[in-house]
Formats: C-alpha cells, structure tokens, sequence
C-alpha cells in the first residue's frame, strides 16, 4: 500500500537534498518520479527545486488554490508516475494535504512531502499541522544550533542580524534570512556567544555527520 509521508526539520538541514536524492533514486531504476514546489518559493527559480550543493531539477508548480490529486491523475493518464515528491511542504493548504492522501490511497503511489514544522514564531504552519495529524509515515531530518544541541526552531534575521519577532508568516525574497536554533536559545533570542569556551568543540560537531 502506498504511503504519505512527512519529512520535516528547522531550516538548512538538507530536505532538498534529501529529496532530489530520492527522486534521483527512482529515476536511475528506470521509474519516474513527479516533483513540485511551491509558487511562493521564489528564492531561486520558479519552478525549479534546488539544494545549497548545487543539486537542482526542474518541479510543476503548486498554489494553494492547485487541485493536487486532480493535477497527479492527469500526469498518470499521460505517463507512469512512480512516485510524487512535494518540497515546501509547509505551504500546503490542510485541503492540498487531503489530496495528497487521496494520491496515495486511490491512485496507489507514494507521496513524499518535505517541509518545515513551525515557523519563526514557533507557530505551526497549517499544511504542516495537517502532515503531522495524517500522514503515514513522520520522518524528522536533524540539524544542529550554534551550541551543538538538535535544532527544532527557525529564528528569522533582519538584514542587521537581529532576530525578528513580529511580522507576517511568510516573507521570501525580501532581506530576511533564517537560522535554525534549539528551543532553548530560541527562546532567549540567542544566537551565540563568540566568548564561549565551547565553541571550538561546536565548530568541530558541525563538520561531523549528525547521528540521526
């Protein structure tokens, strides 16, 4: 029986890779794998999904008005799909997310989703609460903060650096950046501290693969 799944994490922990992997995977066995991204991740180009190694591969494009099951049964009529991957997961509406289980209980083909769980609030993002509440399979893909502990929150920088606490849900393309960061340090709006005797022992964790 095919599967929805959910892989989620805080920001930069590889998801694109991740899922360009995967893709790649059912594409080097012959299969065909049919990707999509979001329309407001506009960071690169549209319609393309792209990793920070380099990795990138084209993807449709999604809104939040896109019936996705209807748009997947359209592609199968016309080819083979073996498997979907959706990256940017967290802008799914909850009904986006429905379809998508439709996808995989109807039309019988895997749905892989890869996205984050909050927001820089700490706030869910609602296509995200919908995975976590019916997808069949919860994956969590694991990064680090600055002091070494598993990162599960996403901080968001002004173009000075400081961290934002206020403003809209979604802002892309603007002069934000974001930062992953453990709950803890989250909550003190700390982003590290250049006089920490730990640091170097940091630093060198970072280049070491986390154990997941």
């Amino acid at each position: 029986m095919a599967k929805l799944y959910f892989n989620f994490s805080a920001m930069n922990a590889g998801k694109s890779t991740m899922l360009l992997q995967a893709s790649y995977n059912y594409q080097e066995r012959g299969m065909r794998s049919l990707l999509f991204t979001a329309a407001l991740d506009n960071r690169t180009k549209i319609g393309e999904i792209s990793s920070r190694i380099g990795l990138k591969s084209e993807a449709l494009v999604y809104d939040t008005k896109m019936d996705l099951f209807t748009c997947i049964e359209q592609q199968i009529n016309q080819q083979t799909i073996n498997a979907v991957f959706v990256d940017e997961a967290q802008f799914l509406t909850e009904e986006q997310v429905w379809q998508l289980a439709r996808v995989a209980d109807h039309l019988r083909i895997p749905v892989m989703t890869y996205g984050l769980r909050t927001d820089f609030q700490g706030k869910m993002f609602p296509g995200s609460a919908a995975l976590l509440a019916i997808a069949d399979i919860l994956r969590e893909v694991r990064t680090i903060c600055w002091c070494g502990s598993k990162a599960t929150m996403v901080a968001r920088l002004d173009k000075a650096g400081n961290i934002v606490e206020e403003g809209d849900q979604v802002v892309i393309g603007g002069e934000e950046s974001y930062i992953s960061l453990c709950r803890k340090h989250w909550s003190l709006c700390k982003l590290g501290d250049p006089t920490d005797k730990n640091n170097d022992a940091v630093a060198e964790m970072m280049c070491e693969p986390v154990e997941l």
